[in-house]
Order: structure tokens, then sequence, then C-alpha cells
């Protein structure tokens, strides 16, 4: 099934260490979390909440990106990778994710899709727009 979602994240945690061999090349750890914006409510009930950890190796502000997202309803877990890259002149990531596990009425899912970050309107908020293909 088709399936589209938009979410408000916030990093709550940011760890940057900067390489050395360029100027502004840095290497990030964030953890975000998020809620639902646009949402369908499907199988597992109601959106109650998403955290995600990711990497970044950029050069002013341009480079690609990896990491996983936990996203939690009422009746289930789904866990997602994701990679992508940041396009610091447009201020947007673009990349692709894929389920890789579920936990209670999610437990057999098998999603994958596209995703893209902007910026919000307050420091450190972005918008999380996803689209996929799910099946249970």
């Amino acid at each position: 099934m088709k399936r589209k979602a938009k979410y408000r994240i916030v990093t709550i945690q940011r760890e940057m260490l900067y390489v050395g061999d360029e100027m502004d090349h840095t290497l990030t750890l964030t953890a975000m979390e998020g809620e639902a914006v646009e949402y369908q409510k499907g199988v597992a009930g109601e959106f109650v909440s998403r955290r995600s950890v990711g990497f970044h190796d950029r050069i002013k502000g341009s480079g690609p990106m990896q990491g996983y997202a936990v996203t939690t309803f009422e009746e289930g877990q789904v866990y997602s990778r994701y990679e992508g890259q940041r396009d610091a002149k447009n201020k947007t990531t673009t990349g692709t994710w894929k389920t890789y596990k579920g936990v209670g009425k999610l437990k057999n899912i098998k999603g994958q899709g596209t995703f893209k970050v902007s910026s919000g309107t307050k420091p450190d908020e972005y918008i999380l727009e996803i689209d996929g293909d799910y099946e249970l």
C-alpha cells in the first residue's frame, strides 16, 4: 500500500567534530525527535513518537548522511534505515529509506521509499516528508 507522511522534527542532541582536511569539513552525529503533521492512521493505530539517529559527513554544509529511525504507534513500532544527500545551496536533504524490523502489529512490515527534509520555522526544526510503499 502507498503511504505518505509529514513530520516536524527537532534536533535534541548534536555532536560535531571538524575533520581538518578542508575548510568546514565536519562529521556530525545527531539525535532527532518528531511529531506527525500529516499522517494516515494505519493498522497499528495512532502515531505516538518518532526518533532518529543520524551521521552526517559535510563540507560547507553539503554531503552524505545515513542513520536509523524508530517510529512508534499505539500497537507497534517500525525500524528503518535511511541514507541521503544534503544540499546546502537548497537547504534540503533527499534520500531513500527501508524498513528492517517491525514490532507488534507491524512485526511483518516491509517497506521502502523516499524522503525529503527541509528547514522549519525555528532553529533546529525541520520538516520531514516521507513517501513509500508498505506491505504487511
